[in-house]
């Protein structure tokens, strides 16, 4: 499979976070609210908070995952390093999300450090 379908997967990923992390929010908003101007924050609580800050830690590492494929791929640099680091940091997004859904301290962190790494991997290979 190619770099530039795990950045289409990624994508897919983050639509599919955000919508999981919108459905549970409504749980604690009102539907005035949601059409409304929303000056008055009600933010989620409980699983549903921490869906959403799952998916706004996606959206910080997202745009440097997609610049680095974009790297690799434009620059016909595509090789075994750029395909783990793209499958790293997919894979490893997947599994985050349930982590902390689900409040799993410490294998969380690691689930993030390796999806950390998979841009590490896709940067060496953009100047490889």
């Amino acid at each position: 499979m190619s770099d530039i379908m795990w950045l289409v997967y990624a994508v897919i990923l983050g639509m599919l976070h955000l919508g999981v992390a919108a459905q549970m929010a409504q749980k604690y908003r009102t539907p005035d609210w949601g059409f409304g101007p929303r000056d008055t924050p009600m933010p989620p609580q409980g699983t549903a908070a921490r869906v959403d800050r799952a998916y706004r830690n996606f959206m910080e590492t997202f745009p440097l995952f997609a610049a680095a494929v974009l790297a690799v791929v434009f620059q016909n640099k595509s090789s075994g390093l750029s395909h783990w680091g793209v499958m790293l940091y997919v894979i490893a997004r997947v599994v985050y999300i349930p982590l902390y859904a689900f409040g799993v301290k410490y294998i969380r962190t690691v689930a993030w450090f390796v999806a950390t790494v998979g841009i590490i991997l896709l940067i060496i290979a953009a100047f490889h």
